[in-house]
């Protein structure tokens, strides 16, 4: 069942290491399949060095396991509560890359200093709240795909052109149109992260200027757009 899935899913989460986005088992990588409404995901715990593109977990969107011999990521509720609010993507990534989760540590959103984050990402990336003790001891991994939907309801914030968030205390996830888009994200978002501590480590706190940010953004990704071939 869904064999090729398998394979992107498998090849992903073991991009998140070769990229330097994922310590030990500290992430995970999954697909949707809009078709039969199912996502294949990475199972738990599992050494990235031993797994193999056969042990990755199909799920429904009800969290149920459909195939697999392991468990699927203990993210999966959040994954899944992704899926299901953010119409268009087909890939989620999460990982704790050590730039990207820094600012998710400090509570605080990444700004928008330079138009090498205006390229990928329209918005600051936004930081969530904090998860309250209840909802923490009550459904963790559910609530936490929960407040980043919030999150972006909130501050009205489209979550296809700011393909990425930090969740308070924690880390990162990202996402796109494929999970190879999701690990491509998640890439530019801990460099993105990184350029920003250095920025303000060199004593700069504005912002790029809105009309170069737009620029840039729309030039990629706009409905005029023209970077790259045809």
């Amino acid at each position: 069942m869904l064999e090729s899935l398998k394979e992107r899913v498998y090849k992903a989460n073991l991009q998140l290491v070769e990229l330097g986005l994922v310590v030990f088992t500290w992430g995970n990588a999954s697909a949707f399949d809009p078709e039969s409404k199912l996502l294949v995901i990475k199972p738990s715990g599992i050494d990235y060095d031993k797994m193999q593109p056969e042990d990755m977990v199909v799920v429904d969107l009800e969290g149920s396991k459909v195939e697999g011999k392991y468990k699927p990521s203990s993210d999966t509720p959040t994954h899944i509560e992704l899926y299901k609010h953010f119409k268009g993507i087909e890939g989620v990534v999460h990982t704790h890359s050590e730039w990207a989760t820094s600012w998710a540590q400090a509570g605080r959103s990444i700004p928008a200093y330079g138009t090498t984050h205006a390229d990928y990402f329209y918005k600051a990336i936004p930081c969530t709240r904090k998860l309250s003790q209840l909802e923490i001891e009550t459904a963790y991994e559910i609530e936490t795909g929960k407040v980043i939907v919030e999150c972006f309801e909130t501050k009205k914030i489209d979550p296809i052109s700011t393909p990425g968030v930090l969740v308070n205390g924690h880390a990162p996830f990202s996402w796109g149109k494929s999970v190879e888009y999701a690990v491509y994200h998640a890439k530019v978002m801990d460099e993105v992260a990184k350029m920003a501590f250095r920025n303000e480590a060199l004593g700069n706190k504005i912002p790029i200027d809105e009309y170069l940010l737009e620029k840039h953004y729309q030039r990629k990704h706009g409905k005029n757009a023209y970077y790259g071939q045809k």
